[in-house]
């Protein structure tokens, strides 16, 4: 594709490279991005050292620091299945993008065609996503024209970063639950239990 590219004198410069090991753009420098049907291929480990996840990671936290605030990218993708779409999707916003899917032809089997619509930050009022297509509708004048609609057929995805891990209060184990204990222990025969006094299941200062 980059030999046809360069025989037709395409504008603007070509580069050979994986995006699944990162873009080589300076910090935001590019107004917008699109991909056409190669972000997919990041999901499979055709090598024993490809990562999917960790490739998926390193291409967006590579895209979205490349991209200036508030650009925006279209990425036309081909998941092979929803656990597909699904990491792409998630991955896209842990890296700190919004944005949704848009699937056009939802009903058809050949012509549904998924386009992940990100944009660089948080949501805004301007940050609406384009109309997916559902079909073939005849006009007025009897020629046949896509039909837009923005019902079931576009997710908006929140942005998502990881949370902090909560600190889990352990349960801690008073006189009653040691009285208890001990008492189970006697009854099932036990001789050397220690007696019960008014130090039982007091707890312990930190130091002397």
């Amino acid at each position: 594709m980059l030999d046809v590219a360069l025989e037709r004198e395409t504008e603007g410069d070509l580069i050979l490279s994986d995006i699944g090991q990162g873009l080589g753009f300076r910090p935001g420098t590019l107004d917008g991005a699109i991909s056409i049907s190669a972000l997919q291929w990041l999901c499979n480990a055709d090598k024993s050292c490809n990562d999917p996840r960790q490739r998926l990671k390193t291409f967006f936290n590579s895209l979205y620091q490349s991209l200036s605030r508030g650009a925006r990218a279209a990425l036309q993708i081909y998941p092979q299945n929803a656990a597909q779409l699904e990491m792409i999707s998630t991955a896209a916003m842990r890296c700190g993008f919004s944005g949704g899917l848009v699937v056009d032809y939802p009903h058809s089997t050949r012509a549904k065609k998924y386009f992940l619509c990100l944009i660089c930050g948080p949501p805004n009022l301007n940050s609406a996503l384009p109309k997916a297509k559902l079909g073939m509708e005849s006009d007025e004048s009897g020629s046949e024209v896509d039909s837009d609609n923005d019902e079931h057929t576009v997710t908006v995805l929140e942005r998502q970063r990881p949370s902090k891990k909560r600190k889990v209060e352990k349960k801690v184990k008073g006189r009653a639950w040691v009285l208890k204990k001990k008492e189970q222990r006697r009854n099932h025969g036990f001789v050397n239990v220690p007696r019960d006094t008014k130090y039982t299941g007091r707890k312990r200062k930190a130091h002397f």
